[in-house]
C-alpha cells in the first residue's frame, strides 16, 4: 500500500483537516516533475503544452513577489554556508511560525519550488498549532483527573475505614498531611517546579497502602502527599439522573448531592473515573499517533522533493522538525506513562496485564466461520425461496380457495419477520458503506471500543432469521390449502409464536452468548425510548426512535400475535380482530407510538438545550401523529366518505412536506444553496455526487409510497391487500436504510469540523471552590 493511502487510513478521521495535506503537496511535486521534463523536451513539444503550465507559473511568481521571506527571523538551520545548501528554515512571530527560504529560487523553475515550500509550511504550522491546542487541552484535563483521583481516593478510606469522631483526621495529621491539600488538589501547579500535571496521580497512590513512618518522611522529601480527609469537605458528588425514579425524585426533593458518602457513591464514582481513564488514554494515543504520522508525512514529503529536483533538502527540513515542539516534545509519552500506571494500581488491583487489557482492547479479528455461516444461511434461504415459489405455481395456491385465509390469518404472522430481516440487511448495507467511506459510527453510536457489529455479524444475524422464517412458511404451504379441510395440526399453526418466542429469548438471554454487548444496548436504548422523556436524550436513543416510525406494520403484526393467538381460533385459521372496536383502537395507538415517542424526545432536547430546531422537530412529529390518526380512520370506515378523504389526503400532505424538509435539509445538511457543490454541502464522504442527487429523489418518491393507501388505489390487482401493506411497509424501511445512511454521514462531518472525536465522559466530584480556596 502506498504512503499516502495509508496515511488516510491510519488518521483520526476527524481529525483530517488537521493533518497534513500529504495528497495535496505530492500533487505540486508531480507539476514541478512534469515542468522539469518539458524543459527537456523538444520546442514543439513545450509550446504545445504552455498553455498547461501557463496558470501553475502565474500563481508561481506571486508567490515569488510577496513571499515575506525575509532574513528578519531567527534561522534554526545552520547558518554555514555551503555550496549545495537549499533552504534555511527560519522561526519567529508572536506564535514562534517557521518559515522556509528557498536559495535557488533564482534558478530555472524556482518559482514552483518557492511555491512547493510556502505550501509546506503552511501545512506545518497548522499541525504544530493543533498539536499544541491539544496538549494544552489534555494538560488542563489531566489536572482535572488528579483532583478527582484525590477525591475518590479520600472517598475510600472513608468507605473502607470508617471511624468514631475525628480519629482518622488525627491519623492523618500526625503524618502533616492536611497542609499539602493544596498541592495535591492543584498538581498543575505544582508542574512550575519540574512535575507534570499527572505527578499529583501518583501522590495520591501513596494513600491506599500501607506506609511506615519511615517511608512517609522520605515520601515528603520527594513531595508525595497522600490525599486529605479533609478534601471531602468541599467535595460534591455529581449525581446524574439516570433513572425515571431518581428523576421523579429529584422533581419533589433537592439535589443529591449535598447528602453523605457511601458505599453507593463510591462505587458510582470509581465506574466514571475508571471511563474517564480510559477514554483519555485513548485520547493520549491518537494524539501520539497524530504527532508520529506527520512528521512521518513530512519526511516522506521531503524525500519525494530530493528526488524529483535531486536537491538535498530533507536533512536541513527534517532537522527543524526534529527540533520543534512537534518531534521534541515529551508531555503525551509521560502523561501515557503515568495514566496507565495509576490505572493499573488503582482499577486493575495492580495486575498489569488486565489494566492494559481495558485500555488498550485488541481490535477485533475477522473470523471465517462468522463469513461461511452467513454464506451457507444465505444459500439455505435462497433455497427455500426457491422451492416456495415453485410449490405455489405447481399447486396453483394463489387461486386456490384457502387463499384468502391464509393471507388474512397466516400472512401477517410471517410478515413481522420480514420486515425485522429487510431492516437488518439494510443496516447490514449501511455498515459496509460507513466503513468503506470513513465514517466512524462506532463512536457516534457510543460502542465501547471492540464490541460494534461488523456488516458480516449483521448478516449472520439476519440470514439466520430468514432461515428459520422461509422453514416455517414452507412447512404451512405443505398443508393442504383447500376450506374442505376441516382439520389442521396445532403443531404447525405454532410455529410463528415458536419463533417470536425464541427472538424474544435470544434477544433478553442474560448469558454471554450471540453479541451479548450489542443486544444490551439495543434493549438498553429501547428502554430510553420507552421511557421518553424521563431520560437524557442520546444520539443512539433518537436514532432507535427514527428506526421505529418505519417499522409501524411491525409494531401492528405483534398486535395481531396477541389477538391471534390470544383471542382467534388459530386452530381452525380465523380471527374476529378486524370487528372488535378495541384492536382497532389499539391499531391506531400503536402507530402513534414512535412518533409520539420522538415528540417526547423533542420536548426533553428543548427544554435542555433551549434550541428551537427541536421544537421544529416536535411540531414536525405532531404533523404526522395527526396525519396517522386521520389515515387510519379513512381506512377503517365502512363507507368511506370524501370528508375524511379529503383531511387524510391534506394532514398526509402536510406531514410529508415537512418530513421531506426535515429529511433532506436538516437530516443530512443537503440542498444548501450556497454550498460549493451546487444544492449538496460543503463537505461530502461519497466521491460520486451523483449519488445525493438519487438519494433525494427517491426519497421524495418513497415517502409518497403511502398516497396508495389513502387514496385507495390497488395499484398491483393480482396482489392481496395484505401483500400490498406488506410491499409499502418494505419501501419505507428500504427509505430508512438510505436516510441512516447520510443521516450519520452527515453527523459524522459536523464532528469532523468541530474535531470531535472523543466521547465527553462525565465526572463524579465537584470541587465547591466558592467554600475553600485551598480546594
Amino acid at each position: 500500500m502506498k504512503f499516502g493511502k495509508e496515511f488516510a487510513v491510519q488518521m483520526v478521521q476527524e481529525w483530517q483537516e488537521a493533518y497534513m495535506d500529504y495528497i495535496k503537496l505530492k500533487s505540486m511535486l508531480k507539476d514541478i516533475l512534469i515542468y522539469f521534463k518539458q524543459q527537456n523536451q523538444p520546442q514543439s513539444t513545450m509550446a504545445a503544452a504552455a498553455t498547461t503550465t501557463g496558470k501553475m507559473k502565474r500563481r508561481a511568481s506571486l508567490y515569488r513577489a510577496f513571499s515575506g521571506l525575509t532574513n528578519r527571523y531567527k534561522p534554526v538551520s545552520s547558518t554555514k554556508s555551503h555550496e549545495d545548501e537549499v533552504i534555511l528554515v527560519q522561526e519567529g512571530g508572536v506564535e514562534g511560525l517557521y518559515q522556509t527560504m528557498f536559495l535557488r529560487s533564482g534558478e530555472e523553475g524556482g518559482e514552483f519550488e518557492l511555491l512547493f515550500f510556502r505550501r509546506l509550511d503552511d501545512e506545518f504550522n497548522k499541525v504544530l498549532r493543533f498539536y499544541k491546542k491539544k496538549i494544552e487541552e489534555v494538560t488542563v484535563e489531566a489536572d482535572e483527573l488528579s483532583k478527582q483521583m484525590n477525591a475518590l481516593i479520600a472517598l475510600r478510606i472513608k468507605v473502607d475505614n470508617p471511624v468514631v469522631g475525628g480519629a482518622d483526621m488525627v491519623h492523618l495529621s500526625d503524618h502533616d498531611i492536611s497542609s499539602h491539600s493544596s498541592s495535591v488538589a492543584h498538581p498543575i501547579h505544582g508542574a512550575k517546579h519540574g512535575r507534570t500535571p499527572m505527578d499529583a496521580i501518583q501522590e495520591l497512590e501513596m494513600n491506599s497502602e500501607g506506609i511506615s513512618g519511615e517511608e512517609m518522611k522520605k515520601a515528603d522529601n520527594k513531595h508525595f502527599r497522600p490525599a486529605p480527609l479533609k478534601v471531602l469537605d468541599h467535595v460534591k458528588i455529581n449525581v446524574e439522573l439516570e433513572t425515571p425514579i431518581s428523576i421523579l425524585r429529584s422533581v419533589i426533593k433537592s439535589s443529591k448531592s449535598d447528602l453523605s458518602f457511601g458505599r453507593q457513591e463510591l462505587r458510582t464514582a470509581e465506574e466514571k473515573i475508571s471511563q474517564a481513564f480510559v477514554e483519555f488514554h485513548r485520547k493520549l494515543r491518537l494524539l501520539k499517533s497524530y504527532c508520529f504520522l506527520n512528521q512521518l508525512a513530512f519526511s516522506k514529503i521531503m524525500k519525494k522533493y530530493d528526488k524529483v529536483t535531486t536537491r538535498n533538502a530533507s536533512r536541513t527540513y527534517m532537522q527543524m522538525v526534529d527540533k520543534s515542539y512537534l518531534g521534541s516534545s515529551v508531555e503525551v509519552t509521560k502523561l501515557l506513562e503515568k495514566v496507565e500506571e495509576t490505572y493499573v494500581k488503582h482499577f486493575a488491583n495492580g495486575n498489569h496485564r488486565k489494566g492494559m487489557k481495558s485500555l488498550r482492547p485488541r481490535a477485533k479479528k475477522e473470523r471465517h466461520r462468522i463469513t461461511f455461516l452467513y454464506g451457507f444461511f444465505s444459500g439455505c434461504s435462497i433455497a427455500l425461496i426457491v422451492a416456495i415459489i415453485v410449490s405455489i405455481h405447481a399447486r396453483n395456491i394463489l387461486k386456490s380457495q384457502g387463499r384468502e385465509r391464509y393471507m388474512v390469518n397466516i400472512f401477517p404472522l410471517y410478515s413481522l419477520f420480514g420486515y425485522i430481516v429487510l431492516h437488518m440487511l439494510m443496516c447490514a448495507g449501511n455498515i459496509y458503506f460507513w466503513k468503506r467511506y470513513r465514517i466512524n459510527f462506532p463512536f457516534i453510536f457510543g460502542f465501547k471500543q471492540g464490541t460494534e457489529l461488523g456488516y458480516r455479524e449483521v448478516l449472520l444475524l439476519s440470514s439466520g432469521l430468514s432461515l428459520l422464517a422461509l422453514a416455517g412458511v414452507i412447512s404451512h404451504l405443505d398443508m393442504d390449502l383447500d376450506p374442505r379441510t376441516n382439520s389442521f395440526r396445532t403443531l404447525t399453526e405454532l410455529i410463528p409464536m415458536f419463533l417470536l418466542i425464541v427472538v424474544l429469548s435470544i434477544t433478553f438471554c442474560p448469558l454471554n452468548i450471540i453479541y451479548r454487548s450489542s443486544r444490551f444496548f439495543l434493549i438498553r436504548c429501547a428502554f430510553h425510548c420507552v421511557c421518553a422523556p424521563l431520560y437524557k436524550v442520546t444520539l443512539p436513543d433518537f436514532f432507535l426512535a427514527d428506526q421505529l416510525t418505519s417499522q409501524v406494520q411491525a409494531i401492528r403484526c405483534l398486535e395481531f400475535y396477541i389477538c391471534y393467538y390470544g383471542w382467534g381460533n388459530f386452530r381452525e385459521r380465523s380471527n374476529t380482530c378486524g370487528e372488535s372496536e378495541v384492536y382497532n383502537v389499539l391499531y391506531i395507538v400503536v402507530a402513534i407510538i414512535p412518533y409520539w415517542i420522538r415528540f417526547l424526545q423533542c420536548v426533553r432536547r428543548l427544554l435542555e438545550e433551549k434550541d428551537t430546531a427541536h421544537g421544529l422537530n416536535g411540531l414536525k412529529c405532531l404533523s404526522t401523529i395527526v396525519a396517522v390518526v386521520t389515515r387510519a380512520i379513512y381506512q377503517h370506515q365502512v363507507e368511506k366518505t370524501t370528508t375524511w378523504l379529503v383531511l387524510a389526503a391534506a394532514t398526509s400532505g402536510i406531514a410529508t412536506m415537512a418530513s421531506l424538509y426535515w429529511d433532506i435539509v436538516r437530516d443530512w445538511g443537503l440542498l444548501n444553496r450556497n454550498s460549493t457543490n451546487p444544492w449538496l454541502r460543503d463537505k461530502l464522504a461519497l466521491p460520486h455526487k451523483g449519488v445525493y442527487y438519487a438519494a433525494m429523489v427517491l426519497n421524495c418518491v418513497l415517502r409518497l409510497a403511502w398516497m396508495q393507501q389513502v387514496l385507495g388505489i390497488q395499484t398491483v390487482p393480482f396482489l392481496h391487500k395484505n401483500a400490498l401493506v406488506a410491499v409499502v411497509a418494505s419501501l419505507e424501511i428500504v427509505r430508512r436504510g438510505i436516510w441512516n445512511f447520510f443521516r450519520l454521514e452527515n453527523e459524522h462531518l459536523n464532528n469532523v469540523g468541530k474535531y470531535r472525536a472523543f466521547k465527553s465522559v462525565p465526572l463524579p466530584f465537584y470541587y465547591d471552590y466558592n467554600g475553600d480556596k485551598n480546594i
